[in-house]
């Protein structure tokens, strides 16, 4: 197979030479960059010396010579290599915005400004959360080309953490809350002052606070989740905001999901039996119905190669998937607010980015969904 990458120099597309490089059924990646084009990728990105070598030629080169493509292109931009895609018979994955919303192209407009520019190719794409849409993929790209519109990096790390309170009824009527922190790497290569060292270092800022983009993608997810359990229910509403802290990789996630009745716990004092007044610390209560929720989480996520729902003990953490495809998952009941406490962690670039594209290759492909992505997330 010969996979092309058009946009090949900014940080998804390096990560995405750096993945596909090392892939057992890709034989040979043909590359793209406006910015660098006729110069080799290794003079961009020297630590691929000796190991990834290519010229960078223009995208539409780079179609006519793939069997599959990736573009790793800002939002608005990459619409008319899909549509040439489709012409030509070849599946295309997006790691922009242009096909996360699918043929709703009022959403899109209203959040990134801008009409679509070829509404047909909409009607050929699919979401690409594997978790969510995996079968779907899989018939669909079965049929005919298609277009994968990769998720976003902050969506994938909530939804992920919320699907399970959804499917499992565990979630209440009330707003869950999403708070995230963000690497520096998810602003992209492009120099910008709120990224320069002096701008951001030694400091945890949120930004975009009630505005930002992946909010309605989030939406979407859990709507969809909840049309797999009752067609006419409600998703519940979120409230998101993001942060940028001083490290170069990672998403962690902390969201407060507000417990239905169910799953609840009862508060009084195991010695008087009356609800107390102030704030209870954890009792044997607290571990039991933790226990008793991460093992529905656990059933949830059976058997999906890249979540982990962590054990007792264990809380989610982002040094621990750097570099790898997984989704770590924590969870936690406060009970004195009866809200469950969902943490995960996600490496922006791989899970969050270049590893979900490829893991969406994998499986319009047929291949082994692990291939490329077999990955242990490095130490430090």
């Amino acid at each position: 197979m010969i996979a092309g990458i058009i946009g090949a120099t900014g940080y998804a597309g390096a990560e995405l030479t750096r993945l596909l490089s090392r892939h057992s059924e890709v034989k040979k990646l043909v590359l793209s960059s406006v910015s660098f084009e006729g110069q080799k990728i290794e003079d961009i990105y020297p630590g691929f010396l000796e190991r990834i070598s290519g010229t960078l030629l223009k995208a539409e080169d780079v179609i006519a010579a793939s069997d599959v493509v990736f573009s790793a292109l800002p939002h608005a931009v990459g619409e008319k290599f899909a549509a040439l895609c489709m012409e030509k018979g070849i599946h295309y994955i997006d790691l922009s915005a242009d096909f996360r919303f699918d043929d709703d192209e009022a959403v899109y407009s209203a959040w990134y400004g801008k009409p679509y520019q070829f509404p047909e190719c909409h009607k050929k794409s699919i979401y690409g959360l594997p978790e969510l849409n995996r079968k779907k993929i899989k018939e669909l790209s079965a049929k005919e080309p298609v277009i994968i519109g990769n998720p976003g990096c902050y969506p994938t790390g909530a939804s992920l953490g919320i699907f399970p309170a959804i499917a499992k009824k565990l979630a209440g009527s009330d707003p869950i809350i999403i708070n995230a922190v963000t690497g520096i790497s998810g602003g992209g290569r492009e120099p910008s002052q709120v990224f320069h060292y002096c701008e951001c270092a030694d400091s945890i800022s949120p930004y975009k606070v009630a505005s930002h983009r992946h909010s309605p993608e989030i939406m979407r997810n859990l709507a969809a989740m909840v049309k797999t359990i009752d067609f006419n229910a409600t998703a519940p509403k979120i409230i998101f905001t993001p942060h940028l802290a001083p490290i170069n990789r990672g998403i962690l996630s902390t969201i407060y999901i507000p417990l239905s009745d169910q799953y609840r716990i009862k508060r009084e004092s195991s010695i008087t039996g009356v609800m107390p007044t102030g704030v209870m610390p954890p009792s044997k209560e607290t571990e039991n119905k933790t226990s008793e929720i991460r093992e529905l989480y656990a059933d949830f996520y059976k058997g999906e190669p890249f979540v982990r729902v962590l054990p007792s003990g264990l809380t989610a953490a982002t040094n621990r998937v750097r570099q790898s495809n997984f989704c770590d998952i924590s969870v936690h009941v406060d009970i004195n607010t009866g809200v469950l406490i969902i943490i995960t962690a996600i490496d922006n670039m791989v899970k969050g980015a270049a590893g979900q594209a490829v893991q969406n290759m994998n499986i319009i492909f047929g291949f082994d969904e692990k291939t490329g992505l077999e990955n242990i997330p490095i130490l430090f």
